[in-house]
């Protein structure tokens, strides 16, 4: 590792992008404080940083969707100023997005079209993006419909329409996060394959073993500030957490559960579930059936798209099915019921989405915990007689044990939901299940796209709970996460479950296969 210093001297020709004291202020927040950051012509450069430590917007002021305030920024030796996206594609910058900008309804060579100049026919379109495909290792069917393709079809749209635009530098965020290991090692084929011809790559993820394994440099973020430069290939994953955090980052510590298997009641029960889709793209669920017992981590794992929302909707209670004993909790018939009564029961959700599904935006932390807990806690957070008066110190002391409990950090005493980070928020949201102390928790995606830190002590939390004797059934992408902290883990493939196996005597290797339909 290496402090931040002044650059070394070397002609601005030999870099292909230099950055130079950008910054950008929001109010009192400076999202971005002097950033420096050079990129060399052929090389795949990691941009690493805790959520909120200045990465989005950073590259959004590199591809032109945001203007800095001060700095200065050089393209092959030119200063520029990224005016808006349209002229960072024209100098030479791509890029692909976290959340894919697709219309579902349209077919990859429509949607491809859409970000091209009106010069070329759809067949024309189909026909170039065919042969980026094929020289790229980026196999697409032109014709097909966006939505009935997988999520890592649809990750490859993306980058061949970015590709199609001839960027010389391009910014992949998050890339691998809704991939299967397979499908990611593809892409860092891909990913070589770009540099060797002399493109750059701008990469961002919070998985530090694919940091260390395809990047060449690094840069490091925290709280809007560079606080370090690095070879990654020269440094362990620890000391890259440590780096992007300002001190060690913890392991989870998994006890072995106390009770064994044949003594631990069964407190999450699902028998025969099925579901029609409930619409064109929707995916069908059948026959599924899993138990999960106290002091016990499930995890279910799978490539995006393939029922795990529609999954997560039927569990929770969100669509509820067409007999009561579908689903138990408890031992209780809930098959009938709504979200409300089956969080009476003594069960907790937290949804993959935190904005719009988890927790209203506009509502500050006290609101956006009131609307979920004002059933099940009503005692707690209301008071008075016939007319029920809500008891802000009730909400207010609450909040703030949440806060410190999954260590919330916030710039106000009690801000709206969406003036949070996105880590901070899911910390809060978890944080706010978490407080219940629930019998049967069911977690949809609980780290996407959260840093190191703020995983490590999501999943401890999980971890922590059913060894207290709590049932947790974790919905996850991320094979890391639930090798790290389930007893047993299960595959998700085009609506079916597979048994649950126990995480000790499957491999990594066998559950990717099982995601991707080759098992």
């Amino acid at each position: 590792m290496t402090e931040p210093s002044a650059k070394p001297q070397q002609l601005l020709a030999e870099q292909l992008l230099d950055v130079r004291r950008l910054t950008k202020q929001f109010g009192a927040l400076k999202a971005c404080d002097q950033i420096d950051l050079t990129i060399e012509h052929g090389e795949i450069h990691a941009l690493l940083g805790e959520n909120g430590a200045g990465k989005s917007t950073l590259v959004k002021m590199l591809f032109g969707s945001l203007q800095p305030q001060d700095g200065e920024i050089f393209w092959k030796g030119r200063k520029v100023r990224m005016s808006n996206p349209a002229y960072a594609r024209k100098l030479g910058i791509g890029m692909v997005f976290q959340h894919f900008s697709l219309f579902d309804s349209l077919t990859a060579a429509e949607n491809i079209a859409l970000s091209l100049d009106a010069g070329l026919s759809l067949n024309e379109v189909a026909q170039k993006a065919s042969q980026i495909g094929e020289t790229y290792g980026l196999p697409v069917d032109t014709n097909a419909l966006v939505g009935d393709l997988s999520v890592g079809e649809r990750q490859r749209i993306e980058i061949i329409r970015c590709l199609l635009q001839e960027p010389e530098l391009i910014i992949l965020d998050e890339p691998t996060s809704v991939l299967t290991p397979q499908e990611a090692d593809k892409l860092f084929i891909t990913l070589n394959r770009l540099k060797s011809e002399g493109k750059s790559i701008l990469y961002i993820s919070h998985r530090l073993e694919e940091v260390k394994q395809i990047c060449d440099r690094a840069t490091v973020l925290r709280h809007g500030k560079v606080v370090s430069h690095c070879t990654p290939s020269q440094e362990t994953a620890a000391s890259l957490a440590r780096m992007m955090v300002g001190e060690d980052v913890a392991l989870v510590e998994r006890p072995k559960a106390e009770l064994q298997s044949a003594e631990r009641a069964t407190l999450l029960e699902i028998d025969g579930l099925s579901q029609a889709p409930r619409g064109p793209f929707s995916t069908a669920l059948r026959n599924i059936s899993l138990n999960v017992a106290a002091g016990e981590v499930v995890g279910i794992a799978g490539v995006a798209g393939n029922g795990q929302s529609e999954f997560f909707e039927a569990v929770s209670g969100e669509l509820r099915q067409d007999q009561a004993s579908t689903i138990r909790i408890r031992g209780q018939q809930a098959g009938l019921a709504g979200i409300t009564q089956r969080r009476m029961l003594g069960a907790g959700f937290v949804p993959e989405e935190r904005l719009g599904h988890g927790a209203v935006p506009e509502l500050p932390l006290t609101d956006n915990l009131f609307l979920s807990r004002y059933r099940t806690d009503a005692k707690m957070f209301l008071k008075g007689g016939w007319l029920k008066i809500i008891s802000q110190s009730a909400l207010s002391s609450a909040a703030k044990r949440i806060n410190a409990m999954m260590d919330v950090r916030k710039n106000a005493e009690n801000p709206v939901a969406g003036a949070l980070s996105g880590g901070n928020l899911q910390k809060f949201i978890i944080g706010r299940e978490l407080d219940r102390n629930p019998s049967v928790l069911v977690v949809n995606q609980p780290t996407w796209g959260v840093d190191a830190g703020a995983a490590m002590r999501i999943r401890q939390a999980l971890v922590d709970l059913s060894r207290q004797g709590s049932a947790v059934l974790v919905i996850s992408q991320d094979l890391d996460e639930l090798f790290e902290i389930c007893d047993r883990i299960a595959v998700m493939h085009h609506g079916q479950l597979s048994e649950a196996m126990p995480r000790d005597v499957v491999t990594a290797e066998k559950i990717g296969l099982m995601m991707g339909g080759a098992v």
